[in-house]
């Protein structure tokens, strides 16, 4: 299923600590047969969606660069993420930002709004 997505968005540079997010269609019947409209489960708090992409992450200071006189380019810092690319998320909408790209649907999310990742080792392999 994550395959499908990742031709089309792979000149995609997420930044930062943010994850690329393919919404997942929400079910549209309660349990008791009630039927809602698509405007009512997209107000929802939490949300759920498959990760595409990921950022680098948190960027951490550089303790060389109180050095000015320096000519050297130090490449930035990050510390990593815990999501990856494939994992289901569970996250709150409120702070997501939403893009369309080729007709489809995808949230910019950043990583302190997911809640919980459910990874599945054997979906990439």
């Amino acid at each position: 299923m994550i395959q499908e997505y990742l031709n089309s968005v792979e000149k995609f540079i997420v930044v930062g600590d943010r994850v690329l997010v393919k919404p997942r269609d929400m079910e549209t019947r309660t349990k008791s047969g009630l039927v809602l409209p698509a405007t009512v489960k997209e107000k929802e708090e939490v949300q759920s969606g498959y990760i595409i992409k990921t950022g680098p992450g948190y960027t951490i200071p550089n303790p060389e660069a109180d050095e000015p006189w320096k000519n050297e380019q130090n490449e930035p810092k990050f510390t990593g993420m815990q999501a990856r690319e494939g994992d289901l998320a569970i996250y709150l909408k409120n702070g997501t930002h939403e893009i369309e790209f080729e007709s489809e649907k995808y949230l910019i999310v950043p990583h302190s709004a997911i809640l919980l990742l459910i990874r599945d080792d054997h979906r990439l392999e």
